[in-house]
Formats: structure tokens, C-alpha cells, sequence
């Protein structure tokens, strides 16, 4: 007689939890498999059960791994169950079997390990990045990579002499600074504002420390664009006098005003590029076309500093060359000069080949005053 009883369920005999397999599955080998590091099915096997309490199959592994290839090509080309099944291959697979190792592990097709270690090189180098928040990004960043590779990561990149920033809150002031400049708010139409913040500098009574410039005032600023120079974050804004630019490590209690930005126009005459070469190179001098010569040892050097947009390069002799380039002629680029020693003399025109022995003057008599 059939009575409820004795009637068995559609699901029994099967083993609990078995939907979870295929996630679980494709989320250890995305954190602890690579090319070097394979697991077999037996494995899965044995983590499954020792790890999540799940029994499986070898079978069902190869089954559960098929669905996770497929469901990705789905993803990331678009398509239906029926047309993912037509174009997987060998090529297309996230998770692909090693025959040497009789394993399995993820490929990674949209990043390699030297990718992120490249990242990573960058975050633990940049200098507005203080040393908190680099380790956190590169552990955001090891996490596209299994945790062999990220231990590698961080093993192999050694960064030295970096003077980073203490300053622990440069990404939120980053982010503040890009939404008061937004056109859109979370899809919603912002008119540009002013912003306001403290300033730090050094003081020699306690060097390790900042104090704010005006006395704690607050600088009021429209902000216009963000800008990195030599590991460094600068704000370019307008003060209400002139464009000019600010230390976003220097920068304290940075707030948004809700009062609209001003100079506009101002702005968008600005020759960006030509402004910032001025104020990084610490320059600021009258322009004049100046011709160098230099031993030949320094042409990547005087490639680096000076391009080659505008810029001539010619052969002197066997040991020098020369450049005729734009400069703008100042103490810093007589400084930069004077570095080379015997290695480099300023050619022409002679005004300025006047200013140096000039500028050379002043030099010694500080040392022949003492």
C-alpha cells in the first residue's frame, strides 16, 4: 500500500548543499590556484568535504567546473546557455585543466601577475599614498591574483629612500575635490563649487610636525583640475588673485562650500601643459632660447629634461652634442646646469652665459663672506 509513510522524497538520497559546490569550488581556486598551483578533482574532493562539510564526486567536479566555464563565457561575451555551449573551448576557459600537474586552476586573461606587481610597484613609489593606505591598496590588488602570487607580489617589490606622505587622508580628499569639480552627482546635474581647507607647512621648532599658514585660517579656492608631479598630488585652483597650485598632503579639513566656482574663463585660456612645466621645474624665469652642450654620456639625460617637441638636437665632435631648446632662465635653471660641472656649458646667447658667470659669482662670494 502507498501511503506517505513509505513514499520516498524526489530528493532523497541525494547529498546536502550540492547547488553550493560549483561556487565554492570556482571561489578557492580564484583565491589559491595559478599556473604554478593546481588542484586535482581528488582535491576538490577532500576540500570540499574538510573545509564546507560538502560530499562530492570526482565526476561531479568536472561537471561543476564545465557550468562555472560556461556561466563566465556567458558573462563576458553576452550569451545564451545555448550559444556558450557552442563556442567554449580550450581558449576560452576561466578554469583549465594541467595535464603535466593533473590539476586544475584560473587563468587570468584580463591581467597577468607582472601587471599587478606593476601596480603595486606604483602604490608603494607614490609619495601621496602614506604607507597605511599603500599596504591596503596592494592588498586590494593582490587580490586579483591567487594568494601564492600576492605573497610573491609583495616579497619581490622593494621600494627604498621613498619619503611618503603622513597624511592618511589624500584618497578622501581626492574624491572630495573630484565631486566639487563634477558637472553629475550620482547621475544628478552639480554646478562646480569652491572648496575650503586648512594649509600645513614646516617649521624648524619641530620638523617632524606641520602648523597651519594663516594662522588656522581657512583658504577658499576654486578648484579646476588635480595634478600629479613627481609623486605628488597637486590641486591647480584659482585663490582669487591667480591660478596657482597646492599640495594635496599639505592640505587639511578639506570641505566642499556649495558656493558655485568662479573664474571660469580664466581657466580655459590656460595653457595647462606650458603652466605646469613652469611651476614643477621651479623655473620661473624669462623664456629665451638657450643652446647647451653636453658630453655624450648625457643625451638621455638632456632627452628627459628636455624632449624633443621644439627642441634640436646636433653633434658637436666626437665626445659632445648640443640642444637648442626653450628655457625659462633662472637661478634653479643655472643650479641644474652647475650640477653637470664640466660635463655641460650653456653656448647661447651670450646674455645668458653672462647671467651664469653671474650667478656663479654669487655662489663663491657666500663661501669667500664666511
Amino acid at each position: 500500500m502507498d501511503t506517505k509513510k513509505n513514499r520516498k522524497s524526489p530528493t532523497s538520497g541525494r547529498k546536502p548543499h550540492q547547488k553550493l559546490k560549483a561556487y565554492l569550488i570556482y571561489e578557492y581556486l580564484l583565491k589559491y590556484s595559478d599556473e604554478e598551483h593546481t588542484y586535482s578533482s581528488n582535491d576538490l574532493v577532500a576540500i570540499l568535504k574538510e573545509d564546507y562539510g560538502i560530499e562530492a564526486e570526482r565526476r561531479s567536479i568536472y561537471r561543476d567546473i564545465d557550468e562555472i566555464n560556461k556561466i563566465n563565457l556567458m558573462i563576458e561575451d553576452d550569451l545564451s546557455a545555448d550559444e556558450a555551449d557552442e563556442e567554449l573551448d580550450e581558449d576560452s576557459k576561466i578554469i583549465v585543466y594541467d595535464s603535466s600537474s593533473k590539476g586544475f586552476y584560473v587563468r587570468q586573461r584580463k591581467y597577468n601577475l607582472n601587471d599587478i606587481r606593476l601596480l603595486c610597484e606604483c602604490v608603494y613609489a607614490t609619495k601621496f599614498i602614506s604607507d597605511g593606505q599603500s599596504e591596503l591598496l596592494a592588498d586590494i590588488l593582490s587580490g586579483f591574483v591567487s594568494e601564492h602570487q600576492a605573497e610573491k607580489i609583495k616579497h619581490d617589490v622593494h621600494v627604498f629612500g621613498r619619503n611618503k606622505t603622513s597624511n592618511g587622508k589624500i584618497i578622501e580628499y581626492i574624491d572630495m575635490i573630484n565631486d566639487a569639480m563634477s558637472l553629475k552627482i550620482d547621475g544628478q546635474k552639480h554646478i562646480p563649487e569652491k572648496i575650503k581647507f586648512r594649509y600645513q607647512y614646516h617649521t624648524l621648532d619641530n620638523v617632524k610636525e606641520t602648523v597651519s599658514r594663516k594662522k588656522g585660517e581657512y583658504y577658499t579656492v576654486d578648484p579646476f583640475a588635480l595634478v600629479i608631479n613627481d609623486g605628488n598630488y597637486y590641486l591647480l585652483g584659482h585663490n582669487g588673485k591667480r591660478i596657482t597650485t597646492y599640495r594635496l598632503d599639505r592640505m587639511k579639513d578639506i570641505k566642499r562650500t556649495n558656493i558655485p566656482r568662479e573664474h571660469e574663463d580664466e581657466f580655459a585660456k590656460l595653457d595647462l601643459a606650458t603652466f605646469t612645466r613652469r611651476v614643477f621645474s621651479m623655473y620661473r624665469g624669462k623664456e629665451k632660447r638657450v643652446t647647451i652642450r653636453f658630453i655624450n654620456t648625457l643625451l638621455d639625460t638632456a632627452l628627459e629634461k628636455f624632449g624633443t617637441k621644439n627642441v634640436v638636437y646636433s653633434k658637436v665632435d666626437d665626445t659632445h652634442f648640443k640642444v637648442t631648446a626653450d628655457v625659462e632662465v633662472s637661478d634653479q635653471f643655472f643650479g641644474w646646469v652647475l650640477g653637470f660641472g664640466k660635463r655641460a656649458k650653456i653656448m647661447f646667447p651670450y646674455d645668458v652665459v653672462d647671467e651664469f658667470k653671474e650667478y656663479l659669482d654669487k655662489v663663491r662670494n657666500i663661501y669667500e663672506d664666511e
